[in-house]
């Protein structure tokens, strides 16, 4: 089993944020991108520096890069649940993107810039757990710039078995995912197949912390477990409520129907074991 879990902000900043493991990094940027855009080599803008983390431990860890054609990338792992996060990857784009320029410096020396946010929880009203946003014409598609590409890779909505991995991003996310619970020597052949992905799971499970780093990292994880088990609590009863209101909604739909065939309101509080109060309610509520 991986020592270190990838959807904790800390350990993706280290594991993909490594001038070390760059590889990694761009095997996963190649799995979001179209098979066109595929990148050989980048440059790390914000490499993790465990001289820089400690003396700004609450500092967005995402991770910053240009590749060799010029292209920006903005990658984070996100945890916890965030109001706004659409506003919140729009805002970091324009950052990105509007910080290339330098006093002096034309426009056209704008390059593209791609935001890639991972996400432990659902933000879209979409069924995928991938999807891309760019700057489009309403009626005819057409692009304006492909300047603004930004991805949502929510984990949440990724369910596949094994047997159903299929593309790079598939694996990835499989191992974004569930890393955590695999062990380095027991690696399932449709991950194995993507050497990096081997080499990820192999690193966080040998990488080493320093006692600062492993304090920050297991409050984080903390952080992370208690976001996933309010989250479940939260579904459940959500989910308790849904059935009380439908037997709710069911015993109202009958004591209509015996209403309005005539039937008095003594004989239905007799049939159904409600109240005065609550029979009236519902006849008052119909006008019956």
């Amino acid at each position: 089993m991986c020592r270190l879990n990838p959807r904790v902000d800390f350990a993706f900043k280290k594991l993909f944020g490594s001038e070390e493991n760059k590889d990694i990094l761009i095997s996963f940027i190649n799995s979001v991108l179209d098979e066109e855009e595929q990148i050989k080599d980048l440059v790390l803008k914000n490499p993790y520096n465990a001289k820089n983390f400690k003396n700004d431990k609450l500092s967005i860890l995402d991770v910053k890069a240009v590749d060799e054609k010029g292209v920006w990338y903005n990658i984070e792992m996100q945890i916890t649940d965030q109001d706004y996060y659409d506003k919140r990857a729009l805002y970091y784009w324009a950052r990105l993107y509007t910080g290339q320029l330098e006093s002096g410096i034309n426009y056209d020396k704008l390059e593209k810039t791609i935001v890639i946010n991972v996400l432990n929880f659902n933000c879209l009203d979409e069924e995928e757990y991938h999807n891309v946003y760019q700057l489009l014409n309403r009626q005819s598609k057409e692009e304006l710039i492909d300047h603004l590409e930004i991805h949502f890779i929510e984990l949440e909505k990724y369910n596949k078995d094994l047997s159903e991995v299929q593309t790079a991003l598939d694996r990835w996310t499989e191992f974004l995912k569930r890393a955590d619970q695999y062990d380095k020597d027991q690696i399932p052949s449709q991950l194995a197949e993507v050497e990096s992905i081997e080499k990820a799971i192999k690193v966080l499970d040998t990488i080493g912390l320093t006692k600062e780093e492993r304090e920050v990292y297991e409050a984080r994880l903390k952080w992370l477990r208690d976001e996933e088990m309010a989250l479940k609590k939260a579904e459940r009863k959500g989910m308790e409520r849904g059935i009380e209101r439908g037997i709710e909604k069911g015993i109202e739909k009958i004591v209509k129907s015996m209403l309005e065939k005539g039937i008095g309101v003594e004989e239905i509080i007799q049939m159904t074991d409600l109240d005065k109060e609550s029979v009236n309610k519902i006849k008052e509520s119909y006008n019956i």
